[in-house]
């Protein structure tokens, strides 16, 4: 596993990295501009690391609370104010 690893820390696009308990063994979170960008990073360059047998992927539509979290009004219970609108 640790080559494993080290390999994907080599990757631009992983943003973090952890070894977790349960059903796998790895987790990462990875950024992309597009699914375009995302499906080459896992069919090149991760499915292609020796050591890496499957993934699994899910896809972040919304970040409610955490540092991906880009405007503090989003979160969730908070009333939202009209944001003005540039013309």
């Amino acid at each position: 596993m640790d080559d494993v690893v080290q390999s994907l820390i080599k990757l631009d696009n992983l943003e973090e990295l952890y070894e977790v308990t349960g059903e796998f063994d790895i987790v990462t979170l990875l950024s992309a501009k597009d699914i375009e960008e995302f499906r080459d990073v896992l069919k090149n360059k991760i499915m292609k690391i020796k050591g890496v047998k499957s993934t699994v992927s899910s896809v972040v539509l919304k970040a409610y609370k955490g540092p991906r979290c880009l405007d503090e009004q989003d979160k969730v219970g908070e009333p939202q104010k009209a944001k003005p609108s540039r013309q």
